[in-house]
C-alpha cells in the first residue's frame, strides 16, 4: 500500500536504464536481503504449523530459529568472501557480512520440543507441533 518511491530505487532505476555500464557493480549480486525478502509460506494442521522459508546462499550452520511460545524468529548470518589465487593480482574486492532476521506469530503456542528444522537446496522447512492446550477450568467465585 505503500506508494512513495524511496529516493535511492529511484535514482538506482533511472541510472540503471540510462548508463546501465556506467557504474560499478558489486561482484557477488545484491547486497544483504531486506527482512522481507525472506519469504515465507505458513501451512496450519490440527496439531502442527509447516514453515517454509527461502534462505538461499546460506549454509546450515549459520541460520538460527528461535522459538517463544507462538513467536518464531528466523535469523540468518550471511558470510561472502572472495580469495587470492598464487600470481593473481587483486584489482577488487568486496565481501557482504552481516545477518537478516524475520519474526511472525502463529495462533497458538508452539511445543519448542518438538519442533524440527530441515535446510535443503535454500529451502528452510520447520515443522512447529502445537503445544497440547489445558482445558479451561471453571474458577469458583467467593
Amino acid at each position: 500500500m505503500n506508494s512513495l518511491i524511496t529516493r535511492s530505487g529511484l535514482f538506482d532505476d533511472f541510472f540503471k536504464d540510462v548508463a546501465p555500464g556506467f557504474f560499478v557493480k558489486p561482484l557477488h549480486g545484491d547486497p544483504l536481503p531486506a527482512p522481507s525478502q525472506i519469504k515465507i509460506d505458513v501451512r496450519e494442521a490440527a496439531d502442527a504449523y509447516t514453515v517454509q522459508a527461502e534462505v538461499p546462499g546460506v549454509s546450515k550452520e549459520d541460520i538460527h530459529v528461535t522459538i517463544d511460545g507462538p513467536l518464531v524468529t528466523l535469523r540468518a548470518e550471511i558470510k561472502q568472501e572472495d580469495s587470492q589465487k598464487e600470481g593473481e593480482k587483486v584489482l577488487r574486492t568486496e565481501r557482504y557480512y552481516g545477518s537478516v532476521a524475520r519474526s511472525f506469530q502463529l495462533a497458538d503456542d508452539i511445543d519448542s520440543g518438538k519442533a524440527k528444522a530441515k535446510y535443503d537446496n535454500g529451502v528452510l522447512t520447520l515443522t512447529l507441533p502445537k503445544k497440547a492446550s489445558q482445558p479451561g477450568q471453571r474458577l469458583t467465585v467467593e
